[in-house]
């Protein structure tokens, strides 16, 4: 992937780290969701109903005046909407066969992610403080994660692997996409991941496997009627996550992708807050120390950084 070797000037941090603080609240609440659809459909369902759901959304906001929905770019668009569609299919498979706040902090690797591709892909000079944020909240996600070196579980690795791709969208929302339109990026998101549904409806209608019961036959269950149960659920996402989504998009378009994607640990405080009020989810002692020094990095970073 071949990036500008330099950002655009104009930036608006704490603007961008208030936007990215509202953004997680809300999807911290809606991902919540995800294992009580994952009773009844499959991933890829998921993703095809969500998108024909939130597409007229984001029309509405192009016709409202918040942004234009054609790309000035359509390829770095596309590119940039291949990245973070991968990066949802691998954390929304991870939600429906872990607790929210071991999906969430695999997914937040990708500060660590943005912190090598911008330091070592992009030349960009990257001051200690910034390392030693990124320290302590990777300590902070292994606290959360708490994988066992004697039994290791590779399925730890599927939100890690989103986390991945989740760096690679939010670098190109800033160097590649800068200048276009919220609207067209939300968009192309959201195109990208109805595709992926599609894909992998007609993928398990020619070639089906034997698919488990519940959230653990999540990704390989094919399309389900009636769906009436899960279909309320379905709705919440999508209007959430489009509001969300803007909101993170909005929020990388005004900061530096390596100082906003550290406020994106809040989440880490929302969903696992969430998750225990709403369906009494537990959070041990060690995950509540690992979600404490995942925020003491996003402070290090509000109060050090220039």
């Amino acid at each position: 992937m071949t990036m500008p070797a330099t950002l655009p000037d104009e930036t608006r941090p704490v603007t961008a780290a208030l936007v990215m603080i509202c953004a997680m609240a809300i999807i911290g609440v809606i991902d919540n969701v995800i294992v009580t659809l994952a009773q009844d459909i499959g991933l890829w369902q998921f993703h095809l109903l969500r998108t024909l759901m939130a597409l007229p959304l984001a029309a509405a906001m192009a016709g409202l005046g918040l942004g234009r929905l054609m790309p000035r770019r359509p390829g770095r668009v596309a590119l940039r909407s291949v990245l973070v569609a991968l990066a949802m299919l691998f954390y929304f498979s991870a939600l429906a066969i872990m607790p929210i706040a071991q999906a969430l902090a695999g997914l937040f690797t990708s500060p660590i992610f943005i912190l090598l591709i911008t330091a070592l892909g992009m030349g960009q000079r990257i001051g200690p403080w910034r390392i030693l944020a990124v320290a302590v909240g990777f300590s902070g996600i292994l606290l959360v994660l708490q994988p066992d070196p004697g039994n290791f579980d590779w399925s730890v690795l599927i939100p890690v692997a989103g986390g991945l791709f989740y760096a690679m969208g939010a670098i190109a929302t800033r160097s590649l996409c800068a200048g276009e339109s919220t609207v067209a990026l939300l968009t192309g998101m959201l195109i990208a991941l109805g595709l992926m549904g599609a894909a992998g409806l007609v993928w398990l209608a020619l070639f089906p496997v034997e698919t488990l019961p519940g959230p653990d036959g999540f990704v390989t269950r094919g399309w389900v009627w009636p769906m009436q149960r899960a279909l309320p659920w379905v709705v919440v996402q999508a209007v959430g996550s489009v509001a969300g989504v803007f909101l993170i998009i909005k929020a990388y378009q005004q900061g530096e992708p390596s100082y906003v994607s550290v406020f994106e640990y809040s989440v880490m405080v929302f969903g696992p807050l969430f998750a225990w009020v709403a369906f009494g989810q537990p959070v041990g002692p060690w995950q509540v120390a690992g979600i404490a020094l995942i925020a003491a990095a996003g402070a290090i970073i509000a109060v050090r950084s220039k």
